[in-house]
Parts: C-alpha cells; sequence; structure tokens
C-alpha cells in the first residue's frame, strides 16, 4: 500500500475526527475501526467494544474481522501505532453490525440503496436516468452527457474484444488502459488522476473535450487494431494498446502543434479540492 500521512475526517458522526489513511493503489480510504465505534456507540472505551464485537463477528462467521488492515495510525500521545483499519466497503459492513442508535440512518440508506439496485435489475432505465439526473446537477450540458454515455458503450466495446482475446482479471484491463493512457498522455490512469487533483472521482468526468476525445481515440483504435490482428493474452494485447494509444498521441502531436500548448489539463470539475493531502474538502464557490 502507498500510504499518505494521516488524515482525518471530521465532517461525518457529528462533528467526530476518524483517522484515515489513503490508499493510492487501490483508491480507497482506509478508516480506524476503533474512532468508527467511538463515533458510534459513545463508548468509554471504544477499543474494548469493539475487541467483544470482533469475537462476535468471528463466532458468527463474519469475513469481517478478517479484511481488517493493521495500519499505523497516530495514537492520543502522538505516537504511531498500529490499529485495526476497513476500507469504505468494510466500514459500512460494521455500521451494519453495530446496535446503535446512531448506526441507524446510515442502515436505512444501505437498505434503501439495495432496494433501488434491485429496482434497476428489473428496469435498467432507472439506471440509466439516474445518471442522467446526477450529471445534470453538477452542471454538465445534455451534449457531453450524450457523448459521455457513447464513451461508455465504446469501452464496453473494448472489454468485450479484450475479453474474448484472452482477458479475464480485472488488474489485466487496468495493466492494458494504462497502455493506452501512457502512450498518449504520458500518464498511467491514477497518474493523470493526481495531476487532476482528484482521487475516487472519475477521471474521464473531470477531462476537457479534447482529453475526452482522444481517450476515445485510444480506445476505438485499440479495439479495431485488436479486431484485425487478433492477439491473445495479455503481452499481445499489450502490443496493441500501446499502438492505439500511439493514434491518439499522433492525434495529440497535430493539434498541440497548431495551438502552440498542451491539451493536457489539470484542472478538473469538482467545486471542492483536497489541501495538502488531507481529506478536508473546500468549496471553490467560497474562495
Amino acid at each position: 500500500m502507498k500510504e499518505s500521512k494521516l488524515e482525518t475526517i471530521s465532517n461525518l458522526f457529528e462533528g467526530k475526527e476518524i483517522r484515515s489513511i489513503w490508499d493510492s493503489e487501490k483508491g480507497d480510504y482506509y478508516f480506524s475501526v476503533v474512532d468508527v465505534i467511538s463515533a458510534l456507540t459513545d463508548s468509554v472505551d471504544p477499543r474494548k467494544y469493539w475487541s467483544v464485537l470482533k469475537n462476535r463477528l468471528k463466532k458468527e462467521g463474519s469475513e469481517l474481522t478478517t479484511k481488517c488492515s493493521q495500519l499505523k495510525m497516530k495514537a492520543p500521545d502522538g505516537k504511531l501505532r498500529l490499529r485495526d483499519a476497513l476500507d469504505t466497503k468494510g466500514i459500512l459492513r460494521l455500521i451494519e453490525s453495530v446496535p446503535s442508535p446512531k448506526a441507524e440512518p446510515f442502515k436505512i440508506w444501505l437498505a434503501n440503496l439495495g432496494s433501488e439496485r434491485i429496482d434497476e435489475v428489473f428496469d435498467p432505465e432507472i439506471a440509466i436516468k439516474r445518471a442522467i439526473n446526477y450529471y445534470r446537477k453538477r452542471g454538465y450540458s445534455d451534449k457531453w452527457i450524450e457523448a459521455r454515455l457513447k464513451s461508455i458503450l465504446d469501452r464496453n466495446k473494448l472489454t468485450d474484444i479484450w475479453k474474448d482475446r484472452g482477458i479475464s482479471k480485472d488488474y489485466e484491463y487496468g495493466i492494458l488502459t494504462n497502455e493506452i493512457y501512457k502512450e498518449w498522455s504520458g500518464m498511467k490512469a491514477n497518474e493523470y488522476k493526481t495531476y487532476k487533483g482528484i482521487r475516487k472521482e472519475s477521471l474521464r468526468d473531470n477531462m476537457s473535450d479534447i482529453e475526452i476525445a482522444l481517450t476515445d481515440l485510444g480506445e476505438v483504435a485499440t479495439r479495431e487494431l485488436a479486431k484485425e490482428h487478433k492477439p491473445y493474452g495479455l503481452e499481445q494485447n499489450k502490443v496493441i494498446a500501446k499502438m492505439g494509444g500511439h493514434a491518439a498521441k499522433v492525434a495529440r502531436d497535430d493539434i498541440e502543434k497548431n495551438l502552440g500548448k498542451s491539451v493536457i489539463s489539470n484542472q478538473n470539475n469538482l467545486n471542492y479540492k483536497y489541501l495538502d493531502e488531507k481529506v478536508k474538502l473546500v468549496d471553490k464557490k467560497h474562495q
């Protein structure tokens, strides 16, 4: 795990601080279990509370306890000590297991979320409408939304090709995607996100029109090249992905030659920003 320095979230659970560590490789936060227990229960001894709860979960056969990671976090005396930590998914499962009135709003939210996803299974149009409404609320134009949805379809066509060409593991899809990005932008996807100052947010949702067009070109070119050359396995597909990315690089070079400047932007579409590697969010509108 590539850890950043210790961070705290102070706008959850009635303002109580939750120590957390950002894992840049997974693109997720790991939260202190004891801090969450303390915030949810007001226990005078949250470490003991967690110990008892952990034993109960083990007896029930819950996998939650095996998902805990031991990470160094700052103790009250200022020293770094190993503490149980869970990622976002694990913390949500923990909240479900805590018999506390403060946990009820989260449990209700999770239940509603599950109900909404079940409805979407029977009527996929609900999910599409939800995505469109989300983008509209964020200020994206209908033209941008239309292009974004099309890019999702094109991306799925590419991953289907990769699947037919012997790619089956998530990390392999990530490697091939990075080959395309590196070739035309000079950065892997996670490096590109860091450059733009985003973390879990979608990279494409924070791209300029030209950046999106080049990304789409690289992926469409890769798809067509794979259909023509029929690579199989990770190594052969990496060669094709690099070729597809190169097509986008040629287009980028030509555009930049005529523009007289780089089309790679560090701008994003967030209405907040991360400061000093801390999770504190600042609304740009109030700056």
